[in-house]
């Protein structure tokens, strides 16, 4: 998974941050944005190879990002992450193009095992 573009979405500064460190340990090249509009933005500027998207954020919504993203770049893997009770949101993103969904807090060892499988299936 070396020189993989990963753009990672979330409002929660400090867990996309150290997810961030994270992935960049093991060798994930890395862009944060904070909310839907710098994620489009930062695609706008450079197309990353996949998208890990929160769905529960002010502003745009993830399924609202989601949407913008399959309209203009329908083969970018977007891979949603939801919080507690927030599951139904992952089946209408998945419904929406999204490859998976996965529960807050996430393990990085299956995000790595679903951004594998996403990236093979692209």
């Amino acid at each position: 998974m070396s020189n993989l573009r990963v753009l990672l979405v979330d409002d929660e500064e400090e867990f996309v941050t150290t997810l961030s460190e994270r992935l960049s340990l093991r060798g994930i090249e890395t862009e944060v944005a904070y909310n839907g509009e710098n994620a489009l933005a930062k695609m706008n500027q450079r197309t990353p190879d996949i998208v890990i998207l929160d769905v529960m954020m002010p502003g745009l919504s993830g399924l609202d990002v989601l949407r913008q993203i399959k309209e203009t770049l329908p083969d970018i893997p977007v891979i949603l992450l939801t919080g507690r009770g927030s599951t139904r949101e992952g089946i209408d993103g998945m419904k929406q193009g999204a490859f998976d969904y996965l529960m807050k807090p996430v393990d990085i060892e299956d995000l790595i095992k679903k951004m594998n499988e996403a990236m093979k299936r692209r």
